[in-house]
């Protein structure tokens, strides 16, 4: 009898509603992959800059999102967020890429692209359709942390 070993590249996926809500589901599911996967050097890290991406979805767009976790062969992990808005914010344009600058002390926010900066080993995003017949295609923000 042979024994099945779990692959070491997964893939997740959630489609998230236009939900305040989205973000408390999508930190959830973060904890409960990472975990089952025994992946806990990464956990804290990818539950905050998730939580920012898909909190930044709900704020600037009005439609679904969605989450993609990819564990991939090296040992990093890579997190998409799929939104319907075409503009890419700082830091993910392309090379060389803008620095988001410190939000003000006193200011309610401005930050989880900061954080995604400081705390991700790489970044990047990816406009999707050619916005001219796609309307509404939006784009792809993700981040890599690990390995």
């Amino acid at each position: 009898m042979s024994t099945v070993t779990p692959p070491h590249t997964w893939t997740y996926a959630l489609r998230l509603p236009h939900d305040p809500r989205a973000a408390r589901v999508a930190r959830m599911t973060v904890r409960s992959v990472l975990d089952s996967h025994g992946r806990p050097e990464v956990l804290d890290t990818v539950e905050l800059l998730t939580s920012e991406m898909v909190t930044n979805t709900y704020r600037h767009t009005n439609g679904p999102a969605s989450l993609r976790l990819t564990a991939l062969a090296d040992g990093r992990l890579r997190v998409g967020v799929w939104d319907s808005h075409p503009r890419i914010p700082s830091p993910f344009g392309l090379p060389p890429r803008d620095r988001v600058p410190l939000a003000a002390a006193d200011g309610e926010g401005g930050r989880g692209l900061r954080l995604v900066q400081e705390y991700a080993d790489c970044w990047g995003g990816w406009p999707l359709g050619d916005g001219l017949l796609d309307r509404g295609a939006g784009k792809l923000l993700w981040f890599e942390v690990g390995g």
